[in-house]
């Protein structure tokens, strides 16, 4: 596998993505890999990593800028809570991140996805709100809050196939949330699925989190079975 980072500009801000290929030198499908609210982190990049060994381009993007990552919960409230503000403003870096890795030479343009956890899991399916040209939006854990107000929110431009993998006991999103989801999905008459696992918490796919008072749980069982989802929805949307 090569890896490379590619920059791009937004806003007059400057993002950075990292970009991992599969083996060969082809055209192949790309998959957006959306980052929680600490900024792209090893995590993110480990799951490009991992995609390009399924025989994707796998690019970890970024939604807050060059070198800005938070620390702990209050820098990472703080660097996400003005894009949950200002979701027209995350629709522009989604957006460039967009273009950035669909233009890449060796990215088949016709076949993209985006996937994100958390925060990240909002970010994809915001992407598909927008109307991308995209085969795939895949939320792990990610919150489900539509943006008001906005263009295509509820619509019929929404191309991408969208699998939610959410946790039951995922005090983020509560069933309320998720019955408010899926009546947006019906009024925008998207092609989407939901996997809900019982017993799971928020971060359910993180090994670090372990924190029961705030409701994120790593949980293998449900890490597991999410991954295998996804990665059986990749192939059934790139065919």
């Amino acid at each position: 596998m090569q890896t490379e980072k590619i920059q791009y500009v937004e806003g007059g801000d400057t993002f950075d993505a990292v970009v991992v290929y599969p083996e060969g030198t082809g055209a192949a499908p790309a998959v957006l890999v959306c980052h929680a609210w600490g900024g792209r982190d090893e995590f993110a990049e480990d799951k490009a990593k991992k995609l390009a060994a399924l025989g994707y381009i796998g690019a970890a993007i970024d939604m807050y800028g060059l070198g800005k990552r938070g620390t702990d919960k209050e820098s990472n409230g703080a660097l996400m809570m003005p894009l949950l503000g200002d979701r027209a403003l995350l629709r522009r870096r989604l957006a460039a991140a967009y273009q950035a890795v669909r233009t890449l030479d060796r990215v088949d343009p016709d076949r993209v996805a985006v996937m994100g956890y958390c925060f990240g899991g909002l970010c994809a399916l915001d992407m598909a709100r927008m109307g991308a040209k995209l085969r795939a939006a895949i939320s792990f854990h990610g919150l489900l809050r539509p943006a008001e107000g906005l263009d295509g929110d509820i619509g019929t431009d929404i191309h991408a196939g969208i699998l939610v993998l959410h946790g039951q006991n995922d005090p983020m999103v509560p069933p309320s949330a998720v019955g408010a989801f899926a009546e947006e999905m019906f009024a925008a008459n998207a092609s989407w699925r939901l996997h809900s696992h019982a017993g799971v918490m928020h971060s359910f796919t993180n090994p670090k989190a372990n924190d029961p008072a705030s409701g994120t749980v790593y949980d293998a069982d449900a890490d597991a079975s999410s991954w295998a989802a996804m990665k059986g929805f990749l192939e059934e949307r790139f065919i």
